[in-house]
């Protein structure tokens, strides 16, 4: 059955990813996030290719426009069986004593917030119905913090605990609850994190394939299609010479 799937921080890496892949799987389609013209070109592609698509822009850490956007969703569009809380980013991997404030409460406020803000608007439909799946993507980060990691480390270790939390809170209906754990994956990630140095962003990926969006995309589609019966409740997805969040063998 095609489901009705809000995706966030759809406009690159694994959310569009994420996207096309749904999108691939007959799937209706809600994006969110910052660039309303990358959502529009999104659409555009998406649409041509057949697919129902309806965008949102908006930033997940502005609670005001994300409960608006969500509330006067056209009713077609407000039944969602399945929320990806992907939105999420890291800046900076300057030692915790060094660690730029303000950097440190956007990925707080992105990372945990915004993923907060969204589960609070979308999961009590799910509750009325008694379906939905939530898929979290969080990170080989939350398992142990390696160096330079510190607050970003510590985001992805709360969403590992609200994952746990949610699906413990909705164990008593059909719902499922999925935390998705990528290691080194090759998008935009570093650029942003690294605030455009490209040069530096591309050492991370020197000397090892990395994971692409799309293999995190492929295990999203596949979660939320198991049958009901099987909740796939954590995945972790390394590259074949990562070992953990800081074990990589570079060749």
């Amino acid at each position: 059955m095609n489901k009705i799937v809000l995706i966030t921080g759809a406009t690159s890496g694994i959310g569009l990813a994420c996207t096309r892949k749904f999108a691939e799987n007959g799937d209706k389609l809600i994006l969110t996030g910052r660039n309303e013209q990358r959502l529009n070109d999104i659409k555009k592609e998406l649409t041509e290719k057949g697919s129902d698509v309806l965008t949102l822009a908006f930033d997940v850490r502005d609670r005001e426009k994300a409960t608006k956007y969500i509330q006067e969703l056209p009713a077609e569009w407000q039944d969602i069986d399945v929320l990806v809380n992907n939105a999420g980013l890291a800046l900076g991997l300057e030692p915790e004593y060094e660690g730029n404030l303000d950097d440190w409460k956007t990925m707080i406020d992105t990372n945990i917030m915004g993923l907060l803000t969204m589960t609070r608007l979308v999961v009590p439909g799910m509750v009325e119905r008694n379906r939905g799946h939530i898929i979290n993507v969080g990170s080989v980060a939350g398992d142990a913090a390696y160096a330079g990691g510190n607050v970003y480390c510590a985001t992805k270790a709360a969403v590992k605990a609200l994952t746990d939390g949610l699906r413990i809170d909705v164990a008593n209906t059909a719902i499922r609850v999925t935390n998705l754990k990528p290691g080194l994956v090759e998008t935009n990630f570093s650029n942003i994190r690294f605030k455009g140095d490209e040069e530096r962003a591309k050492k991370l990926y020197t000397g090892i394939k990395p994971l692409t969006g799309d293999d995190i995309a492929d295990v999203a589609v596949y979660a939320a299609n198991a049958p009901e019966h099987v909740q796939i409740a954590e995945v972790l997805i390394l590259a074949t010479h990562q070992a953990s969040g800081s074990v990589i063998v570079r060749k």
